[in-house]
């Protein structure tokens, strides 16, 4: 089997580390995999002098017509037997037409629950031979739009949780952040963009006395990050909050929290939450999108409406008065990601996709 990859990401973080872990996976199950990047891309340099073929490929956006021409040239170099667009800057359109030009059937991976207009999605997705969805909040996004329900699958994202299960002692958390050793510490690992509901935290601090407020650590970087400083000085929380930017090391931190805060208003599925379970770490999330997959209700966190100040403080309240509840509920985070979200799981899921489309048995009509 030999599939060309699409991943138009310049990080290797997101959806890019889950394509990571896909190829790899695959690679090892005997997979002839191509992986078409921009240059400077980082899952491109991640893969130099391995199995994987990388092809570097300018895309500069969703507007950047000429790269339905580059990408059908390569396809037509490499020759796949399927094209996988990972991607939704520049390749969920652009790379879905590139390869039926090239009549080869693609499959798109959907990591994102924003809603489409419902001609423009159906039009879209019948670009596709497959949709994997990696939630079914998502698969349930396009179905409510009108996208042919025979073409989505749900292929959930994965978590290498050996990364996850070996933090640094709370004493260097501390030391390292600037934390007084008795206080509960919280972290939200997102963006710092509007959707990923910071300021809803927050305000959710600002209601609890300060003696009962857990410190809060903001891993991530993003355009919202002075907006947001400037919304903690107002509400008094400046010895409460600190903004720690982008982490290469945050395998080290996450595990060593109390809990992990996650008041988005929407997610596809949320990696981090995931990265949380992995850890042990217990959750506090938004009850939209794909979370509640990732977040069941008392078993590894606890879920609150969206945008919704006052349970939100209610629930991070909860856990950081209850210790014992905080371990019951990081434990089940462990075992469901090792039930539920394991890279294995995530692979055979995505090759089950692939073998579907190229047996025998499949219908062309599919593919269109």
């Amino acid at each position: 089997m030999r599939v060309l990859h699409v991943e138009t990401g310049m990080h290797l973080y997101g959806g890019a580390q889950q394509v990571a872990y896909l190829l790899d996976g695959l690679a090892r199950r005997g997979v002839e995999n191509v992986l078409v990047c921009p240059p400077g891309a980082a899952i491109g340099a991640h893969f130099r002098e391995s199995p994987v073929d990388v092809v570097e490929v300018p895309c500069a956006g969703d507007l950047d017509l000429a790269f339905i021409g580059r990408l059908r040239r390569v396809i037509a170099e490499q020759q796949p037997q399927l094209v996988h667009l990972h991607s939704r800057r520049g390749a969920d359109v652009l790379g879905g037409l590139a390869a039926r030009a090239a009549a080869v059937p693609a499959v798109l991976s959907r990591r994102v629950d924003n809603p489409e207009h419902r001609l423009w999605a159906r039009w879209k997705y019948r670009r596709y031979a497959r949709v994997i969805c990696i939630s079914e909040g998502i698969a349930a996004v396009l179905r409510d739009e009108g996208v042919d329900a025979q073409r989505i699958r749900v292929v959930r994202s994965a978590v290498d949780a050996s990364a996850w299960t070996r933090p640094a002692p709370r004493t260097q958390l501390c030391t390292v952040f600037g934390i007084p050793e008795a206080r509960v510490i919280a972290g939200v690992a997102a963006q710092l963009i509007d959707r990923k509901g910071h300021r809803v935290l927050f305000e959710a601090l600002a209601r609890m006395a300060p003696s009962r407020r857990p410190f809060v650590i903001c891993f991530g970087q993003g355009p919202q990050r002075e907006a947001l400083d400037t919304e903690v000085a107002r509400l008094g929380l400046t010895d409460d909050v600190h903004f720690a930017g982008f982490r290469r090391d945050l395998p080290d931190w996450m595990g060593a929290l109390d809990l992990l805060v996650h008041p988005a208003y929407m997610e596809g599925l949320g990696v981090a939450l995931l990265q949380a379970a992995a850890a042990g770490v217990p959750i506090v999330a938004s009850r939209a999108g794909g979370m509640p997959e990732a977040v069941r209700d008392g078993e590894n966190g606890l879920l609150v409406a969206p945008g919704d100040i006052e349970a939100l403080r209610v629930a991070v309240e909860r856990l950081c008065n209850d210790a014992a509840l905080r371990q019951q509920l990081g434990d089940g985070g462990r075992a469901l990601i090792a039930r539920e979200f394991s890279l294995d799981a995530m692979v055979e899921g995505n090759l089950s996709v692939y073998r579907e489309l190229l047996s025998p048995s499949d219908s062309p009509s599919t593919a269109r």
